[in-house]
């Protein structure tokens, strides 16, 4: 199993077949952040996001932002947006998507991560079992750290090009 191929991809969190994921039984989605919902150097709540979270609630879905920002971070939007947070998820590590899915009586099938990078998001996501959706970023700038796993994810873009298996720009869900 390639760990990196996502099961969806899609241009952004606003293209998302969300009415297909519920139909295929997911129920608790986890949203990466950081240029996923936002850009990394946003702390403005777009009402866009927050038309989409409620939307999303009203569809019986359990929304989670779940991230490896701190919770200082988080706490600008966790109120705005009226969800829970999962602030230093530690991703790509198992461990807190493991305690959200028991915390909140999930089956792995049950639960779906959205991101826009491969190395943490997806890669996490795949090692744990759960759906992966992977997204655009919202933006070029990256925390400093996040630019070592755009490296990777660079890497591993192109070598699933080469093999035929995934390309930039070709969304499926």
């Amino acid at each position: 199993m390639n760990y990196f191929y996502p099961d969806a991809y899609q241009k952004s969190i606003y293209t998302i077949n969300y009415q297909k994921l519920k139909e295929n039984g997911i129920k608790c989605l986890l949203f990466d952040l950081d240029n996923t919902c936002v850009p990394y150097t946003s702390k403005i709540t777009p009402p866009k996001l927050k038309n989409l979270f409620e939307d999303l609630e009203e569809e019986e879905f359990k929304v989670i932002i779940f991230s490896n920002s701190p919770r200082k971070r988080l706490e600008l939007f966790k109120s705005k947006l009226n969800v829970d947070c999962c602030a230093k998820a530690g991703k790509p590590r198992k461990k807190k998507f493991l305690n959200i899915i028991k915390t909140n009586n999930y089956d792995l099938s049950e639960v779906a991560i959205i991101g826009d990078q491969l190395v943490t998001d997806v890669y996490g996501g795949n090692k744990v079992g759960i759906t992966t959706i992977f997204v655009n970023p919202m933006s070029n700038i990256d925390m400093p750290f996040t630019k070592v796993y755009r490296f990777i994810e660079r890497k591993v873009i192109n070598r699933m090009t080469k093999k035929g298996i995934f390309k930039v720009g070709k969304y499926y869900d």
